[in-house]
């Protein structure tokens, strides 16, 4: 039986964040949305939260300027999970997350705190090259704060997302699948995990209230899913009835590449460089601080690489 809690949704009508107000409704929670008061002529975005309200959520005016009413919103739940987006590069976005921990503690009614992670473990990522390593480093110093606040915590590592990455074949800059041609991450060996965004968020409500989580770190590597760029390759050219041409992108070609972007692409690919030349998300065993989603939750049935890639055909 699934416990009822109070959950607050801050950056709810973001990429990430629709998904984790539809789940917590989905798991029956009271669910808050929280929503700046200047909201301009956004039209988009109120649909968005017009559509929460019309599902049941409940939606909270409060701003990160003003910390009282952070705090305010704060004292009206249990949990709260974060899903300010962090790629807007040099916009540090996800230091706002420091005036919310000043807002947790200072209620201190809060029985856990999911900040915005949701993709690479940032503990790992010390060497990550610049100036991607800055988000790194900021979520780093949200972790510092939650904990040297003493507030209840659960990091959620989600690893690819699967609309990122899958779709178009692990290569940096494409969303959708070719029919004809791919370019391969050095040999296209190198395992990664890939999640889809809605099991991610269903990942994430069904451990607030999990004892084996509070002060975690959840790890969601779904085995299937577990797979190199040529095999997710692959599993499109089963699908398509098709091999496509192949070419190869060696590691040191890509980082020449790199230099020659501007600051956003340089962040966006030093991350893909971490992941399918260094293996950064498969070449460390979980240890006694964290705990592995799929395992700990096998009720959920989550997407498979070969089913997710259907929805292209």
């Amino acid at each position: 039986m699934v416990h009822e809690t109070k959950v607050l949704v801050v950056g709810a009508t973001g990429y990430m964040g629709k998904r984790v107000v539809k789940a917590s409704l989905a798991g029956g929670h009271t669910t808050y949305v929280l929503h700046r008061p200047e909201i301009g002529v956004d039209i988009e975005k109120l649909q968005t939260l017009l559509s929460f309200k019309a599902d049941g959520a409940h939606l909270v005016e409060a701003s990160f300027d003003d910390h009282q009413s952070l705090v305010e919103a704060v004292k009206l739940v249990d949990v709260v999970v974060s899903a300010i987006s962090g790629v807007h590069f040099r916009s540090h976005h996800i230091l706002l997350q420091l005036k919310l921990v000043q807002a947790i503690k200072e209620a201190g009614n809060v029985k856990r705190f999911m900040p915005s992670e949701f993709g690479i473990d940032p503990s790992k990522m010390s060497h990550a090259l610049e100036p991607g390593r800055e988000t790194f480093d900021e979520k780093m110093r949200v972790r510092k704060a939650i904990e040297d606040a003493n507030i209840p915590f659960t990091y959620v590592s989600a690893n690819c997302f699967a609309g990122y990455f899958v779709g178009g074949l692990c290569q940096p800059g494409k969303i959708t699948p070719s029919w004809e041609l791919v370019s391969l991450l050095g040999d296209g060996n190198v395992k990664a995990i890939f999640v889809d965004e809605d099991d991610i968020a269903a990942y994430t409500i069904r451990t607030i209230n999990d004892p084996c989580t509070l002060n975690k770190t959840l790890y969601i590597r779904p085995p299937e899913n577990i797979l190199s760029q040529r095999q997710v390759v692959g599993h499109w050219e089963k699908l398509i009835n098709k091999v496509l041409e192949k070419t190869s992108i060696a590691g040191e070609n890509f980082l020449t590449i790199m230099k020659g972007m501007d600051h956003a692409q340089q962040a966006g690919l030093g991350h893909y460089y971490h992941i399918f030349y260094e293996g950064c998300l498969t070449n460390f065993d979980i240890g006694d601080d964290g705990e592995e989603a799929s395992e700990l939750y096998p009720e959920i049935n989550y997407v498979r690489v070969d089913e997710y890639l259907k929805r292209y055909l």
